[in-house]
């Protein structure tokens, strides 16, 4: 995806109008489609430049570079509390942040299958870059493939993210130590059940909202409530859900980790979801929470910090 190219031909219908496989092909309608709805949506200088790659500014010095990326399938592709587009930022954004990184470029790779709607592409580019804006984010590069109807699942995302690690920060999963507090910032199991509930057409008395957020405000406001050194891991409790996160960084770290499962928030509707369909909240998926592993006289200023966050839930 670059904007080079200038098009002269009619406006795309971004209303009526349907993917085709001339899309993917690397001609005029694949220029057209990238000025017109991908280059608008992120318009910025890096891509604006129209090249192979962009090239970006270095960190501050004593800086380092974090690199993540994430391939984003999501059906259906909108859900309450967000979408494909939107997610595949936040995913993306949150794997930076969670290294203790301040993320700052994402590059964006689509593959579309022929015949889905332009209105539904151009809501989702939309969701996408709107999400980017809010987390402080520049979308600097990217691509676009068409496959045949048929042969997708309507659009798929990957987005490759670039983020700076200030020095002093090395959060990571081998370094939980006995005695360590386990933090978690909010209700656990919003995406996975608002996903499922919306898939499955279940009804509730009240609408089960994914928590899919950026969490790179929430990381820094930790990183300002105590010295770095006492922040041992940071997670976020995706596929598999607070469980299988911690079990990861148990093995990781060669330690046993005790939950207080009573004081772990579940919002009354996941909770009554879960018990439906017989599932465990622990192992449900999250989009929008943060586990945090710190020293233990850490704790109480960290969970402040959570606290007064508008993210956190707990």
């Amino acid at each position: 995806m670059n904007a080079r190219h200038s098009v002269s031909t009619r406006a795309l219908d971004l209303r009526h109008g349907r993917v085709d496989l001339s899309f993917g092909a690397g001609g005029r309608a694949m220029a057209q489609l990238v000025a017109e709805l991908f280059a608008r949506a992120f318009a910025n200088d890096y891509l604006a430049r129209g090249d192979d790659g962009a090239v970006l500014p270095a960190p501050a010095p004593g800086e380092r570079l974090v690199v993540s990326t994430d391939a984003h399938v999501v059906s259906p592709l909108f859900f309450p509390g967000g979408d494909i587009g939107s997610l595949s930022v936040h995913g993306t954004v949150n794997d930076l942040a969670v290294m203790g990184a301040r993320p700052l470029y994402l590059t964006a790779g689509f593959i579309l299958e022929e015949g889905f709607p332009l209105a539904e592409l151009a809501r989702i580019v939309d969701s996408m870059a709107a999400a980017a804006r809010a987390a402080g984010v520049h979308v600097v590069a990217g691509d676009t493939k068409v496959v045949e109807q048929g042969k997708g699942d309507g659009v798929f995302i990957t987005t490759a993210g670039i983020g700076a690690l200030p020095a002093g920060r090395d959060p990571g999963g081998a370094r939980a130590r006995p005695g360590d507090a386990v933090l978690v910032s909010g209700a656990i199991g919003e995406h996975g059940m608002a996903i499922l509930a919306q898939r499955e057409a279940l009804a509730f008395e009240s609408t089960i909202v994914s928590d899919s957020a950026p969490l790179n405000g929430l990381v820094e406001a930790l990183y300002d409530a105590v010295p770095a050194a006492a922040i041992r891991v940071l997670r976020d409790p995706t596929r598999g859900g607070l469980a299988t996160t911690l079990n990861e960084i148990a093995a990781q770290s060669g330690v046993g980790i005790e939950l207080e499962e009573k004081t772990i928030p579940v919002a009354p509707q996941v909770r009554a979801a879960c018990e439906l369909l017989g599932l465990d909240p622990l192992y449900v998926a999250n989009e929008g929470k943060l586990v945090a592993i710190c020293a233990a006289e850490a704790a109480d200023a960290l969970l402040a910090a959570m606290r007064a966050h508008p993210l956190a839930g707990c």
